[in-house]
């Protein structure tokens, strides 16, 4: 072998031969066979640019219980970690990420019978979106998706879904509205679920069979870079996951290229009336529990806009209280920026609509004579 090593200019054996000098020519060449290595798999595996990730994840250590809610654990998962980021982008997605494995790890605990049940940890009644749900959508959903929801609304409500259409759910969680979309497209239609967590996707696999449908599939993903061609989806749906993302105008940037032209989006969102201060942003347990990112009305249709959408409905549904914020754990966070000013925010529980203009708006606009146009 060393002689054609040797013949191929790769490696030069030890003999008594002076080694050959470095030529640029091949530079190409050796890279291609390094490449190939097993240290340089090995990297690929170790991903380095997920170090800083890990780094900033790491020391998210309890921001969800890993209990089953039965062993003395709190109503819900803490989300209050009260430390500062570091490198923003990637410290919010390892945070975020860790946090809602956390809380799939606690639903499938329960649901492994810890306490005899499904008895993980969720949202109490009076801040859960799930009471918003028509009971028709909920009948035949496993329970394990329901306890796992951590939504805010319910994005059905102005979806409109039709039978044979294709939905991309962002931010899929537990499996809860792929499901219950799923159902509404029927057998002609399919549902696809973007998540970036491991454990969420493992958690609304495992619903899904249990709901019996094979018209969902899941994927691992950010909404920055959605992995779905051009085009390809009637309707996104989102329940309270835009404001987790921290570069929100490529995500609906992406929103609106993989939907189809006439497309449409309803999502529901956590959305202010003044914008969130820069120490609340730069608090990984409020961006963990879907405070921190929220964008204020005006900055959310701004953002549609600039993508393209047309159409562009933002409605405030329900503002929350000091008793949701205790209900809900998120009353520390608040407390660390002033109740009272984090309050006068106005977060609010909103619904979110827009459409990628069809090839009718395109018609329309030629058929709309100029306001330059001569008119002699």
């Amino acid at each position: 072998m060393s002689e054609e090593w040797e013949q191929q200019g790769i490696v030069t054996p030890v003999t008594g031969k002076q080694a050959p000098k470095f030529r640029w020519s091949k530079v190409g060449e050796l890279w291609s066979c390094w490449s190939k290595s097993a240290s340089a798999r090995m990297l690929a595996r170790l991903d380095p640019r997920s170090w800083g990730r890990r780094r900033a994840s790491s020391t998210v250590n309890a921001t969800a219980s890993a209990g089953c809610g039965c062993h003395g654990d709190s109503a819900i998962p803490s989300v209050d970690v009260g430390i500062k980021l570091t490198t923003r982008a990637d410290a919010l997605r390892g945070g975020v990420q860790q946090h809602y494995d956390a809380h799939a790890k606690s639903v499938r605990a329960g649901a492994d019978g810890c306490c005899g049940g499904s008895t993980a940890a969720g949202l109490p009644e009076e801040v859960s979106c799930v009471t918003d749900y028509a009971e028709g959508d909920l009948q035949q959903v496993p329970m394990d998706a329901i306890v796992a929801s951590l939504g805010c609304g319910n994005p059905f409500d102005r979806a409109g879904l039709s039978a044979g259409e294709v939905v991309l759910d962002l931010g899929s969680g537990g499996g809860l509205d792929a499901i219950v979309a799923a159902r509404r497209v029927g057998a002609e239609g399919h549902v696809f679920g973007l998540d970036m967590s491991d454990e969420m996707i493992a958690l609304a696999r495992a619903n899904t069979a249990k709901a019996g449908l094979t018209n969902v599939a899941f994927l691992k993903g950010d909404m920055e870079s959605i992995p779905l061609p051009r085009g390809s989806v009637d309707v996104i749906i989102s329940n309270c996951v835009v404001n987790l993302v921290p570069d929100k105008a490529r995500a609906l940037a992406e929103a609106y290229r993989v939907l189809r032209p006439g497309g449409r989006l309803a999502i529901s969102d956590i959305v202010t009336r003044l914008p969130v201060p820069a120490e609340m942003r730069d608090d990984l347990s409020a961006w963990a529990a879907c405070i921190g990112g929220a964008l204020t009305v005006d900055e959310y249709r701004e953002r549609l806009t600039a993508a393209g959408f047309v159409d562009i409905e933002v409605d405030r549904e329900r503002e929350y209280t000091a008793r949701d914020a205790e209900l809900g754990g998120v009353a520390p966070i608040l407390e660390r920026a002033g109740l009272a000013d984090a309050l006068a925010l106005g977060f609010a529980n909103t619904s979110v609509r827009a459409r990628r203009p069809g090839v009718a708006d395109q018609a329309e606009k030629v058929l709309v004579p100029s306001s330059s146009a001569s008119t002699d």
